[in-house]
């Protein structure tokens, strides 16, 4: 394919969201029957548990939560393909194209283990017989980093219309048949009551003569995370191991550190790291902070939410604008801000000029990423 060489960067604009939620929006109470009663963790371990589950139902922002398991049969009812192929239907159909006249797929999920990759698994359901494709695994930061490189794409001209995607099967990894329970240590189960189920999809196109619609403006990322220790995390070597030493030694076993351990990197002098990266997108892009209408951003606790929009409202930022769906259907991690930016576009009212702006901190390694799009 021939790249346009325009000295001028051509316009990106959103013409189509999709996401889907699988199955019905659970209860709090209802987490452990969906993911299966942890029975054979330590006595000791059982009765913290216990204790921590009221804690968290009180902590959390989280009202509801979407699992893709049939609580009876123990089954997965989707998988992050499905979930993936389901939001880009929408998207699609929303964006009044067909497949084909996508050239260019982006992916990004948590992680993945699948050979082919999760992005021409998704082109081959769609029926598109040939695009450029990238998969990214990046947790949180994995769905910004796909729109990242399809905006850059788009902008030099090197393609035309773009699929981004992000699903997340958390579920898969918090059920109670995946644990090597007897070794299940606390970072490994506080997981099961914050993370979620579902996909989100976007469809971009560049443009020279679209002056009106919503525009992808700004995207960014960076990594602050080369002098902090892993604070989510599994096991495995950076190789192949045996499945069965991997279960013995419980090292597929996904982890995040939290309470103290996680506040002391979070937190830095002159505020936290969320807050410093934020501030130093809105300086490299000189982001009209004052034409925000929507800030998505999402905390699973009420506290931390509290103390980061206390910072951001020195930087400028509204706490009118504040933007979550968390409430209703628990964190999908990736994909999260895809599904806001379709409840946004699809529900809410944006005015010319308005700016929706979102940003993430995720504590693999401390990765950050945001982007910016512009009613105009």
């Amino acid at each position: 394919m021939n790249i346009t060489n325009n000295t001028k960067s051509r316009k990106v604009k959103l013409i189509g969201t999709g996401a889907f939620l699988p199955g019905e929006a659970i209860p709090f109470s209802q987490v452990d029957y969906y993911l299966g009663q942890l029975d054979e963790i330590p006595d000791k371990l059982k009765k913290w548990l216990g204790r921590m589950r009221e804690i968290m139902e009180q902590m959390l922002e989280i009202k509801y939560y979407h699992f893709a398991i049939d609580p009876q049969t123990r089954c997965f009812t989707e998988d992050n393909i499905s979930m993936a192929v389901k939001a880009a239907n929408i998207a699609i159909e929303r964006a009044g194209i067909l497949p084909s006249d996508i050239d260019f797929i982006a992916y990004g999920s948590a992680h993945q283990h699948q050979m082919p990759t999760a992005s021409v698994r998704i082109q081959e359901a769609l029926g598109i017989e040939q695009c450029g494709e990238i998969s990214i695994h990046a947790n949180c930061t994995s769905a910004y980093k796909a729109l990242l490189v399809a905006h850059e794409f788009l902008m030099s001209g090197r393609y035309k219309t773009a699929l981004v995607l992000s699903s997340s099967m958390s579920s898969s990894e918090l059920r109670a048949e995946y644990y090597n329970q007897p070794l299940a240590k606390k970072e490994e189960l506080f997981l099961r009551y914050f993370l979620s189920d579902g996909a989100g999809a976007l469809v971009l196109k560049a443009t020279d003569n679209d002056k009106e619609g919503i525009f992808l403006q700004n995207t960014s990322m960076e990594s602050i995370g080369g002098k902090k220790p892993a604070a989510m995390r599994n096991l495995r070597p950076a190789y192949w191991m045996n499945p069965k030493e991997e279960y013995e030694k419980a090292y597929h076993h996904l982890a995040q550190l939290f309470n103290e351990q996680l506040r002391e990197h979070f937190n830095e002098a002159g505020g936290s790291v969320f807050y410093k990266g934020l501030q130093r997108m809105i300086g490299k892009y000189n982001i009209a902070v004052d034409k925000i209408r929507y800030f998505q951003v999402n905390f699973p606790s009420r506290h931390i939410s509290e103390i980061v929009m206390d910072e951001c409202e020195t930087l400028g930022i509204a706490r009118s604008t504040w933007y979550s769906k968390m409430a209703s259907m628990g964190y999908t991690g990736p994909p999260m801000a895809f599904i806001c930016l379709d409840q946004i576009v699809n529900n809410e009212t944006l005015d010319k000029g308005d700016l929706i702006l979102s940003f993430v901190t995720e504590v693999s390694k401390f990765m950050q990423a945001g982007f910016v799009f512009k009613k105009e």
